[in-house]
């Protein structure tokens, strides 16, 4: 898990070759030691209240009722909620049941550490999902994803079948239907525990543990960016001008619309004549990413200058500016302005580094009360948290 990186995993061309391209596949790209368990995965399921769609089990392509594995519990406070019932569960995985649990990065730190080395990356979101299936009756059947996957095989072994697209990058609000599946696969894929799939959007594909023994894995989905969406951030620039912001004149006559386009045309062509656009909306992308925020209790008036706190970013996505006089952090939606003596503070913590307040002063030559104070700054903004045990 340590310094992980795409290019470690899915090869050095992954990024100019297959990213949005096509799929791939790495035997044993990863080292999986600590990332999931199975006693995790019961650790997770008896400790927290999973609802669907979050938590459910898939059979066929269809999803199974919650009544089928779980009691209904009322509360004192007159609210019901759904008690997962493990005779009922086993015997619905039994029968040929998957279970699907959706952003189990959020309350399981090794794979939120995968999903934010992903993001440092890809600088895109991702949200990982876990999958675990006994038979070789399959759990979604033959589909495609709206978004690129990055899946990690963590215990047993599944077959995956990729059959190709049949509508270039679709989209999950798309004006036309990919229309039905392709019949003859492209690749007929095992995945065994450290092996690494990656799946582009719009690839169709099935899924199933058909090899005899149970299978566990995690799948990462990469959040899309489509030129949709840089044109949204681009109207969001252009809201300082005032031919942006005025009323469109719905009711004029055709020659008064016509230059109000002319001046809408004006800076829209402006500001896309810039070859680094899309540069700027990526690094717009990364400064405003919440990531995973958490808080830093019982830290909640000041952060105290203890050497063994350790403190990590909230994101994996900080965008970290160093110039003679200044240094800016980008960070969760905050720009943060520091003294140059910062940069030795924020480069291991932007890297993806968790540390304690004596190894960041020690290597920014400040003190450890030096390095409490910036860290506070950063923890009222929710970029970092700090904790004993991080």
């Amino acid at each position: 898990m340590t310094d992980l990186s795409i290019a470690a995993c899915l090869g050095e061309d992954f990024l100019a070759q297959a990213l949005h391209r096509e799929y791939r596949h790495i035997p044993g790209a990863l080292d999986i030691t600590g990332m999931m368990t199975w006693d995790d995965l019961n650790h997770i399921l008896a400790t927290h209240r999973l609802e669907p769609p979050r938590l459910r089990l898939s059979s066929n392509g269809e999803t199974l009722l919650i009544g089928g594995y779980t009691t209904p519990v009322a509360t004192r406070r007159h609210t019901v909620w759904h008690r997962l019932h493990p005779a009922e569960l086993h015997a619905r995985l039994t029968e040929g049941a998957s279970l699907a649990l959706d952003s189990v990065d959020e309350i399981h730190p090794p794979l939120a550490r995968l999903a934010e080395a992903l993001e440092r990356d890809l600088h895109t979101r991702v949200q990982a999902n876990l999958y675990a299936s006994w038979t070789s009756t399959e759990g979604f059947g033959i589909h495609w994803d709206d978004h690129d996957t990055v899946v990690v095989q963590l215990d047993g072994a599944k077959r995956w079948r990729i059959y190709g697209t049949t509508r270039p990058f679709p989209l999950y609000r798309d004006i036309e239907d990919p229309g039905g599946a392709p019949t003859v696969p492209v690749a007929d894929l095992v995945l065994h525990p450290g092996d690494v799939l990656y799946v582009p959007r719009g690839v169709w594909h099935a899924v199933a543990a058909d090899q005899g023994t149970r299978s566990l894995h995690v799948t990462c989905g990469l959040q899309t960016h489509t030129p949709a969406d840089l044109m949204t951030w681009i109207s969001e620039q252009l809201l300082g001008h005032e031919d942006w912001r005025r009323d469109l004149p719905l009711l004029a006559s055709p020659n008064v619309q016509a230059d109000t386009l002319d001046g809408i045309r004006k800076h829209l062509v402006e500001l896309m004549d810039d070859p680094a656009l899309i540069a700027h909306y990526r690094t717009a992308m990364d400064a405003r990413t919440p990531g995973r925020m958490q808080p830093s209790l019982p830290h909640i008036h000041t952060i105290p200058a203890e050497p063994a706190l350790r403190v990590r970013l909230t994101t994996a996505r900080a965008v970290l500016d160093v110039s003679d006089d200044t240094v800016t952090l980008s960070a969760a939606g905050t720009v943060y302005e520091f003294a140059p003596a910062a940069a030795a503070v924020l480069r291991p913590l932007v890297d993806g580094r968790t540390l304690d307040l004596a190894a960041l002063a020690d290597a920014a030559g400040l003190t450890v009360e030096d390095v409490a104070e910036l860290v506070q700054e950063l923890v009222a903004g929710q970029a970092a948290v700090v904790g004993s045990l991080l």
